[in-house]
């Protein structure tokens, strides 16, 4: 039962991000704004009033021009934030985003993730507001989404892409054998078209799943056996901590544990969620780039 639930809850934390394409998809069947600022004809005006039901464009539309937010999702990302202390919280904890309180801030668009938002974003393109769904899923997606949101409030993007530059600045000039793992039953890794696995490519690490395509039921992950773990038998091993608080524990009792060589070396690290599964913030990217070089540049330990 445990984990079935781990699964269910994994599959929806995870869909947000983790949908069907590698680069960048500012989707809206529902409205239309442009799927691609540079390839489409924007909104003559640009827009000045906007509500996010993604804590990753709620940053970027703050850190662009924090005038044009005037509405976020509750996302425990934000909860400790003095920036965002002051602006309207539209939805909290797995709460669903209360359409009462978007109205009243009489939003000239509303952003939303696809696979996690859809049915609000459609719910308020049925009322006449114009409605955003992204997906972030490599880091290229992450520069396009910066690109078209600064477009659609006139806002420069380029401070903001030369931070995410400078997030890259430190990569390690090794390419040490890496297996990031997100649950225990089923093992979940990441494969190249998902978050992670862009972000690992990025800072050198050989994922050694990282052609593997499986059955998983989340895009982007494939499914490991206990004996395909020790094959695997990574240098470095990656554990998520955030969905199952007590991943890390549980992992030590499989009968591989002992054998790999990352434990064996002591090339064990615990990721947050945010940052290195779900994009959730630039501050979480941060801080999970940050993470990637030390545990991807540090020599084993005996």
């Amino acid at each position: 039962m445990y984990s079935r639930w781990l699964l269910s809850a994994l599959a929806l934390l995870l869909s947000v991000f983790l949908a069907a394409c590698n680069n960048a998809n500012i989707q809206q069947p529902l409205t239309q704004l442009p799927t691609n600022a540079h390839s489409q004809e924007l909104p003559k005006e640009s827009v000045k009033r906007v509500v996010a039901l993604s804590s990753l464009a709620a940053d970027i539309i703050y850190q662009l021009d924090k005038s044009k937010l005037v509405g976020i999702t509750g996302s425990k990302l934000f909860k400790d934030d003095p920036r965002l202390t002051n602006i309207p919280r539209v939805s909290e904890g797995q709460s669903p985003p209360n359409l009462e309180k978007i109205i009243a801030l009489k939003p000239d668009l509303a952003i939303g993730a696809e696979g996690f938002s859809n049915q609000p974003i459609q719910k308020l393109q049925q009322l006449g507001i114009k409605t955003l769904l992204t997906q972030v899923k490599s880091w290229e997606s992450l520069e396009k989404l910066t690109r078209t949101l600064a477009e659609l409030i006139n806002a420069d993007p380029q401070p903001l892409l030369n931070s995410y530059n400078n997030f890259l600045a430190d990569k390690p000039i090794d390419s040490p054998s890496t297996l990031a793992i997100v649950s225990r039953q089923p093992i979940l890794a990441p494969n190249k078209n998902s978050w992670a696995g862009d972000l690992l490519a990025k800072f050198q690490a050989k994922n050694l799943v990282a052609e593997l395509q499986g059955k998983s039921p989340i895009s982007g992950y494939v499914t490991l056996s206990a004996e395909k773990v020790l094959e695997a038998n990574p240098e470095v091993l990656i554990v998520v901590n955030n969905a199952d608080p007590q991943l890390l524990e549980s992992l030590k009792k499989e009968t591989f544990w002992q054998q790999l060589q990352a434990v064996k070396n002591n090339r064990v690290y615990t990721f947050d969620y945010y940052g290195l599964v779900n994009p959730g913030s630039i501050d979480a990217i941060k801080k999970a780039c940050q993470q990637l070089t030390q545990a991807l540049s540090t020599p084993a330990r005996s």
